[in-house]
């Protein structure tokens, strides 16, 4: 037997930790039930203390489309929700997927709904897709409306996919560039160097620019790279707050191609997880809530939290939308004519595939720019270091001539 910390909750709802000797984390589980404990946290024992306030591991919305599909599948083909949980957590080879699902599980089967069960694990599921499983189950209609989520988590994800591999290419040719330069300045021009030495010649003003910057860049590259490391690490820490992160994030939005591509894609998002949200029997203004929760950009994250009180004033959604500035002029005339027509849930599914479309319009466009951009770039700097160090060497032919 093995020694365990736990974090529990008894009958009035308080939190309870301590130590328990068990052959593993189900055995503890159950111990704790029989002692009319309901287990959060089981963990090795001799773990720090801080780690009991875990609430869960985070899942990746892979993963997390994954598991709503099979989900789906395992409640139209008739099995109950802990028996389609159950068989869920046995198939994942994620350790932590299969840790969450036990935990929801175990939840269940103390007699919470699955809204609940999920709610526990604020990490792994988000509250917009609680609120989604809650409504679904108030409505007897969790199978419709866990289809309906894996559609909608499916396309949000190859939409991320998309832009992903997008910029992959980018990321490997700006690598390569700074490489070849860096092995250039470093390795070839101090070769080249030493012969000029002893030709005793007056060099070229290009190849003395180029010789100084190999010079720096041998002597000083230490201090360069701790200055980048210590420039990421300040970055990070200050894109933490939220007036500095709103600041950065509005001036994203106002770049030419990068802004658009941002507004394309938070509008997609919002206009998606809205419509699955309104179509499965949320309120209005929950949906908004959550939908605007789910968004990473925080101008358009504000825009729809002062929507969301002028909605709760009257006023109409599109209405509302446009007012609080960032959305696109064609997502609110969709919206407006949604709620003119009673039909609002599948005209925002129709503004978020046309939305994603425009997004992949503009990937590719931006792709078309970027790649010969780089590569002339990349080939002008190249140019410059060889003729720098290949002048020099012209000159001195003609003067043995």
């Amino acid at each position: 037997m093995s020694g365990w910390s736990y974090v529990a909750v008894d009958a009035d709802g308080r939190r309870q930790t301590g130590k328990i000797e068990a052959d593993d984390p189900p055995a503890v589980r159950a111990r704790l039930r029989e002692m009319g404990l309901l287990p959060e946290v089981v963990e090795p024992r001799g773990l720090r203390a801080a780690s009991l306030d875990f609430r869960g591991s985070r899942i990746s919305a892979g993963e997390l489309a994954m598991f709503s599909r099979q989900f789906s599948t395992m409640l139209v083909a008739g099995l109950t929700i802990e028996k389609a949980v159950a068989v869920l957590a046995e198939q994942p080879e994620q350790e932590q997927m299969r840790d969450v699902l036990n935990s929801v599980r175990e939840d269940v089967v103390a007699g919470h709904n699955l809204a609940a069960a999920m709610e526990r694990q604020p990490r792994a599921f988000p509250r917009y897709f609680c609120a989604i499983v809650r409504a679904g189950e108030e409505a007897g209609a969790l199978p419709v409306v866990m289809v309906r989520l894996a559609e909608y988590l499916e396309r949000a994800q190859a939409l991320r996919h998309k832009v992903g591999m997008a910029l992959v290419y980018p990321v490997i040719v700006t690598a390569v560039a700074f490489l070849v330069v860096g092995v250039l300045l470093t390795y070839v021009v101090p070769q080249i160097v030493t012969v000029f030495e002893h030709s005793r010649q007056s060099l070229p003003w290009l190849t003395q620019v180029v010789i100084m910057l190999s010079d720096l860049l041998r002597a000083t590259w230490w201090a360069g790279l701790i200055i980048v490391v210590a420039a990421a690490l300040v970055a990070r820490h200050m894109l933490r707050l939220e007036p500095v992160r709103h600041r950065w994030h509005r001036f994203l939005l106002g770049l030419p191609l990068v802004g658009r591509l941002r507004s394309g894609m938070a509008t997609a998002r919002f206009a998606n997880t809205l419509a699955v949200l309104v179509g499965s029997g949320v309120p209005v203004v929950k949906a908004l809530g959550y939908a605007g929760a789910s968004l990473d950009d925080l101008v358009f994250r504000q825009g729809v939290n002062a929507a969301i009180a002028s909605v709760r004033e009257g006023v109409a959604i599109s209405r509302a939308l446009k007012e609080a500035g960032p959305f696109p002029s064609l997502l609110l005339h969709l919206v407006a004519s949604g709620e003119a027509s009673g039909e609002l849930p599948s005209v925002l599914e129709q503004a978020a595939r046309q939305q994603e479309q425009i997004v992949e319009a503009r990937l590719a466009t931006l792709t078309a720019l970027l790649e010969p951009l780089m590569i002339l770039s990349m080939g002008v700097v190249v140019l410059i270091i060889v003729i720098a160090t290949l002048e020099p060497i012209i000159e001195m032919n003609r003067l043995l001539r």
